[in-house]
Order: C-alpha cells, then sequence, then structure tokens
C-alpha cells in the first residue's frame, strides 16, 4: 500500500487479501492470483463518505497497485483497468462541434472508459469493443449532416480504435476512418438518410478485415435490439433515434451502450483460447461518481445485473454522504466489516447489488504516523499530532495539511490557529507563498458556492437561529426555505448533522468559524453575528407576560456572550446554579458554554489587543485574580473557583490549542475542590476531575462522566452540546 495511505488495509491488504483483492482476482502490485470471494457477479463497491476521507487516494492507489511501469517508460496493467472523475469539465458540455442531441455525459464516458480499458496488458492481448464502437458511431452520426469531412474523419478515427485489438494495426483505424466519412459526406450531399449510411459504413468496417475473423459475430449483436426484427442495421439506426429523443428514451439508448460495454469484455474473457482468462477481472474505478455520467452508468450496471444479465467487471465507485436515493437497498458496511469477507448476498432490487463500504476516519495512531512522517527533521511540539486527530476528527485531508503547514512553519505549530491561518505551499512549482491554510481547506470541504452563506450560518445551532442570521446577515434571497436547502446541501455532501449545530461537522465548523472571525480584518462581521444570536436567544420584555427565557435560551445567549469576549455573566450563572442544578446538569452547562469558539481578545470595538494574547490561560491559573471584584452577596472564594474553572476548561475544550499541562493540572485541582462543597455530587465531580484533564492532554473531548462509571468512561454531553 502506498506510504501515504493510512488506514485502509481493509481495502489493500495482500495477506490476507483485502475486499478489491477479492473482487479482482489479483493481488495489489502483485501478478499472484488470489481466490475470487463472489465468483459469480460482483457487488458494485461503493466507497462512501464526506470530503477530505480520502475516497480520490483510494482510486488513485488501487490505479497504481494494478499496473507496472516497463523499462521504456510505459504504463502495463496487470488487468484492463480505467479511471475516471465524473466531475471531470469534459463530462459537463459537448466538445467543440458536437451538438447536445448526439451527446450525453454517459456517451462521453463510455468512450473515455473504452479508451483506457484497451491500454496494453501484461501477458495478454488487449480488449476490443466492436459493440461499443458500433453504438457510439451510431449515435455521433446523427451529428453529421452539417459537419465538414475533417471532423467527421476525426472523430470516427477516435471511436474506430476502440476496435483495434492490435496496436500494430492502428493504421487501419485512419484508413476506415477516411473510407466511413466519404461515405457519410457523399450521403450528406446527396439528401440519402445519413444516420443510416454512417452506420452502414461502420458495419462494413467489421466485416472487410478491420477486424478478426471471430469478431464477425460481433456485428449483429444489435440485430437483438428492440423492434429491430433481427436486423442489426435497423437496431442501430433506432438506438440513433432513441439517444436523440432525450428523456426516458435515451436512457434506455444509454443503457443499451453500457451492456454492449460489458459485453465487448466479457467475449474478451470468453473462449479457451483468450489469454485474458489468466488475469484478474477488468476493473473500473469512479471518481465523484455522484455527478456527470456517474449516476447514469450506476443505475444501468444495476438494472442488468438485477435482471440476470452477469458480468464479471469490477466497478469500484466513489460518491459523497451515504443516503443517495440509488443506493436506498445497499447494502452497508464499514471497513472493519470487510477485511475478511463482504457476507453480501444481493436481493431483488437493482440497488441491492451495490456493496457501500462508508470509509472511516483515520486512528489517532495514524495520525501520529502521518504528522510524524511529513514532519520528520522539524521540531514541532510533541502533543500536535494529538491536536490535529482532536480537530479534523480523522479527516485525512486535515492531517495531511496541518502536518505540512507544520513543517513549512514550524515556529507556529504551538497552536494549530496559528497554523490555519498560516500560508501553505502545496506544490513546489506554486508560483507564490501559497494561501491561508484554512482557505485551502475550505475550497475542498464546503462547496464553493454557498461558502460566503455556510460561513455565517455555521455560528448557529438549529433552522431557527439559522434563519435569524439569514434575515439580519445575509442577502434578501436567504429565506427560511433557501436555509432548509443548504441543510439538506450539507447532508448530500455527507457532512455529518450533530445537535445543536447547524454545520455538524466540527472540523467543517472550526473552519468556517475562522474565516468568519477573520472576515473583514476589524473582525466586525463576528460581531455582528454573535450579537445578532444574543438577541435571537434573549427574549424582548414586552411587559405583557413574556415568559422568561428558558434553560436552553440562556446557555445560548451565554455560550454567543463567551464567543465576543465577555466572561462575567457565565460566570455568574455557574456560580449562582452550582448549588441549586443537579451536578450533572451543570456539568453538562459548564461543557456546552467552553465549547464556544475562542479567538485572540478583542477590545469593546472589536480591535485586536497587541500580541494576540489567549487569556483564558492566565485566568485559570489565578494570575488575574487580584484585578477581579466578585460581585456584591456572592462567596468571593466560590465566584474565583468558578471563573478559573471556567477557562481552564474552555481552554482545555478547545480543538484549536494544544493541550497545556498546567492548565489541565489547574482543571483538575478546581474540580476536584469543587466536588468537596456538593457531597451529593462528589463522585460526578471527582470523575470529571480525573477524566477531563486526561482527555484533554490525549485530545479527546470533555464529556459529562456517568454516575458510577469507572476512569475514562463518559457520556456525550447531552442537550445541545
Amino acid at each position: 500500500m502506498h506510504a501515504g495511505l493510512h488506514g485502509r488495509g481493509a481495502l489493500f491488504d495482500t495477506g490476507p487479501p483485502g475486499l478489491v483483492p477479492r473482487l479482482v482476482g489479483l493481488r495489489p502490485h502483485q501478478m499472484r492470483a488470489t481466490p475470487l470471494e463472489h465468483a459469480g457477479t460482483p457487488p458494485l463497491l461503493v466507497l462512501a463518505g464526506g470530503h477530505g476521507l480520502g475516497k480520490t487516494a483510494v482510486l488513485e492507489e488501487l490505479w497504481h497497485a494494478y499496473q507496472e511501469d516497463t523499462r521504456k517508460g510505459e504504463a502495463l496493467g496487470h488487468t484492463p483497468l480505467a479511471l475516471v472523475d465524473c466531475a471531470d469539465p469534459r463530462f459537463a458540455e459537448p466538445p467543440g462541434g458536437q451538438g447536445a442531441e448526439s451527446w450525453s455525459p454517459l456517451w462521453q464516458a463510455l468512450l473515455v472508459v473504452a479508451e483506457q480499458l484497451t491500454h496494453p496488458v501484461k501477458a495478454a492481448g488487449r480488449v476490443a469493443f466492436p459493440r461499443l464502437m458500433s453504438g457510439l458511431v451510431a449515435v455521433i452520426a446523427g451529428d453529421w449532416r452539417h459537419a465538414d469531412s475533417a471532423r467527421i474523419r476525426r472523430e470516427l478515427e477516435r471511436i474506430l480504435l476502440l476496435n483495434e485489438g492490435n496496436a500494430r494495426l492502428t493504421h487501419f483505424a485512419s484508413r476506415w476512418a477516411g473510407k466511413v466519412a466519404a461515405k457519410v459526406v457523399a450521403a450528406a450531399s446527396n439528401q440519402d438518410p445519413f444516420v443510416a449510411a454512417a452506420i452502414e459504413a461502420t458495419l462494413e468496417s467489421l466485416t472487410e478485415g478491420f477486424v478478426r475473423r471471430r469478431q464477425l459475430k460481433e456485428s449483429t449483436w444489435y440485430r437483438s435490439y428492440p423492434n429491430a426484427g433481427g436486423n442489426a442495421k435497423r437496431g442501430l439506426i433506432l438506438l440513433s433515434a432513441h439517444f436523440r429523443a432525450g428523456g426516458t428514451s435515451r436512457e434506455h439508448a444509454e443503457r443499451y451502450l453500457v451492456r454492449a460495454l460489458l459485453a465487448d469484455l466479457a467475449d474478451a474473457y470468453a473462449g479457451r483460447m483468450s489469454h485474458l482468462t489468466r488475469l484478474g477481472r477488468p476493473l473500473v474505478l469512479l471518481d465523484n461518481a455522484g455527478a456527470g455520467p456517474g449516476p447514469g452508468l450506476l443505475d444501468a450496471v444495476l438494472r442488468d445485473r438485477a435482471e440476470g444479465m452477469a458480468d464479471q467487471v469490477v466497478f469500484v465507485a466513489a460518491v459523497r454522504g451515504t443516503g443517495r436515493p440509488p443506493l436506498r437497498n445497499a447494502v452497508r458496511r464499514t471497513l472493519p466489516d470487510v477485511a475478511r469477507r463482504t457476507a453480501w448476498e444481493p436481493g431483488t432490487s437493482p440497488s441491492s447489488r451495490a456493496l457501500v463500504v462508508t470509509l472511516t476516519p483515520l486512528s489517532a495512531d495514524d495520525t501520529l504516523h502521518i504528522v510524524g512522517a511529513v514532519c520528520e527533521g522539524a521540531e514541532v511540539p510533541p502533543r500536535l499530532p494529538h491536536a490535529v486527530h482532536r480537530l479534523t476528527g480523522g479527516n485525512p485531508l486535515g492531517i495531511d495539511l496541518l502536518a505540512r503547514t507544520a513543517r513549512q512553519h514550524p515556529g507556529r505549530a504551538g497552536s494549530l490557529a496559528s497554523l490555519l491561518t498560516a500560508r501553505v505551499v502545496l506544490t513546489e512549482d506554486q508560483p507564490d507563498d501559497g494561501r491561508p491554510a484554512h482557505l485551502e481547506l475550505l475550497d475542498r470541504l464546503v462547496p464553493a458556492d454557498h461558502l460566503d452563506e455556510l460561513t455565517v450560518l455555521a455560528a448557529a445551532h438549529d433552522h431557527d437561529s439559522a434563519c435569524a442570521l439569514a434575515a439580519a446577515l445575509l442577502p434578501d434571497d436567504v429565506g427560511p426555505s433557501r436555509v432548509r436547502a443548504l441543510e439538506a446541501l450539507l447532508a448530500d455532501e455527507g457532512l455529518p448533522a450533530a445537535p445543536g449545530h447547524f454545520v455538524g461537522d466540527p472540523f467543517v465548523r472550526a473552519l468556517l468559524l475562522l474565516r468568519l472571525h477573520h472576515r473583514p480584518a476589524d473582525h466586525g462581521k463576528w460581531r455582528e453575528t454573535h450579537e445578532t444570536l444574543i438577541r435571537h436567544y434573549t427574549p424582548e420584555d414586552t411587559g405583557d407576560g413574556t415568559p422568561p427565557p428558558t434553560t436552553a435560551d440562556t446557555r445560548h445567549r451565554l455560550y454567543h456572550e463567551l464567543a465576543l469576549g465577555d466572561t462575567e455573566s457565565a460566570v455568574a450563572h455557574l456560580r449562582d446554579t452550582f448549588t441549586v442544578l443537579d451536578p450533572r446538569d451543570w456539568l453538562d452547562t459548564l461543557c456546552f458554554l467552553t465549547s464556544a469558539p475562542y479567538f485572540h481578545a478583542h477590545d469593546a470595538t472589536g480591535q485586536d489587543f497587541a500580541g494576540h494574547d489567549d487569556r483564558r490561560a492566565a485566568v485559570a491559573l489565578g494570575r488575574a485574580d487580584s484585578a477581579v471584584r466578585p460581585p456584591p452577596g456572592a462567596d468571593p472564594a466560590l465566584h474565583l473557583r468558578v471563573r478559573r474553572l471556567l477557562h481552564a476548561a474552555w481552554q482545555a475544550a478547545d480543538p484549536l490549542v494544544l493541550p497545556d499541562p498546567d492548565v489541565c493540572d489547574r482543571l483538575r485541582f478546581e474540580l476536584e475542590r469543587l466536588s468537596d462543597l456538593r457531597p451529593a455530587g462528589n463522585e460526578l465531580l471527582w470523575r470529571a476531575s480525573r477524566d477531563w484533564p486526561a482527555n484533554a492532554l490525549a485530545g479527546r473531548p470533555l464529556c459529562t462522566p456517568r454516575a458510577g462509571a469507572g476512569p475514562g468512561d463518559a457520556d456525550t454531553p447531552e442537550g445541545d452540546a
């Protein structure tokens, strides 16, 4: 497996073989066979997950795993192999000169896939595609009436090469392209049926020596096209007409073209004399398969397999998210589930023929190895890998880019916020000094056309608070329906939902909030956003019996006051409720409040203080106690203890800060002393005094312990946290 690809051994392992080797029948990077797990038609493998989880990296690794470089520097496949990015711009619109009636993203994708599958294979002959070639010509011929001879010849030659199984005879493609082009031009000038003329010339090319004799039968394959009446030429004419008709008629024609591709591949593996019987199954890799030609291609393959049309092609498709409708009934597994066997059995529906494997985040150990490898030789803090893993949640893209930034800016590696705002150079030939790391990550993790909206809405907790932000800070066309559309977009992009946050993914949310903080330079948008939410969670007193704010409203208001650096109300609330609230509810409130984002301190107008210092450590360690005057009637000792605890927990929980052992020790000390003040809640408070510092130092979130739980056994924070 590639040195930079961690945590994906279930797909690539050789001993015992991982999932893909068991489907292909070949060990990666080796010309050694391995038993097939599904000797019949294999499942269509779908790798699912959000942005940055390494789906593209997995497909690229598979591409390299089943080919090798020859001494002449050419790539030689171990088995027929194709890799296509369905989001590639070439699938967005027809190439210059080609009309939309005779073109579709799927038509283009089949041409690209087949071209790659014809590349040389080690110890085997090339694959030829006479059926697909005939179908593609029939479709494009509908666009040639007003085309010149040069264009027809150029397009024909590319398609006819799909049928050339012998590299030494490629000159025949050029010869027959010229011959067919001449016939089509003559037909157009004589007002003859030019589609029929092109099809007839193509069929002649199949019978006049362009292919081996044993392929002559393939020219008649379209006899079985519906309503063709056993006439291959009529079948191709009907195929062309259905394609040009668009809608469901085009989908029918496209499905037949996919079937032609699979039939040609099956024929290449058939017969005693086929050299390909000694190789693995053909492997087709589809990146971003939810875009462009991807859905149509997957649907055609799944439907034919469900109807009993078996094939031996291994499709591996990468999609964002896991709940796409075409995969509703797919068998679903995680990576560990498929390390040794899939336990896959298809049902009756087409989508049950798919096996969806969710790519899980990388482990803390994987993060440690990646950061260590990238930063080798650079002096970075030893706790950097733990902090990177906590921030990214194991997102491979985030881990790699943060590690690169730390290597380029080791002096900033003591703070992830500082690293994320540093400029990172991604390639050696990059023309400038790079862009801030957080912007590079957002380019890859968030749809660009919705970045500005999501930057503001990242501060929201639910639909209502998002609508309040949209009404106050976003353009007039961003109303409740647009907000719901953005919620659906996040789900489609594979970003997980989380109670209490409009943007559920903590890593993406942290990046968006960092961008919000720096837009503009005086942090005005940051202040406007949180002030808007403070008003949203503060009911107006109209004097007509307006109900008091709920506990949840109070918590949210204090959360956003903390985000603006105002800690007095949060300290007062925690102090006054310490002896009133159930200890568990009090700890939950503390957990929620200290999850508020913190950036370097500002004055009352939002301007930066000199030095951009994080003042939480000084407060947590008691260095600022002398300047504090507790309010009249408050217990001074309890007030100062709660104040120190709030700042210690706030810094310890901050994913943008490397854990500070001194602050963590103070966190332990303050919780331990508070546990003595609440005999009834002594167990929970004392357990938190042990768990929270350990979790912070290990790069784990702070969670409220369960009553009676052992060390390190905690719940996820409840409610809005």
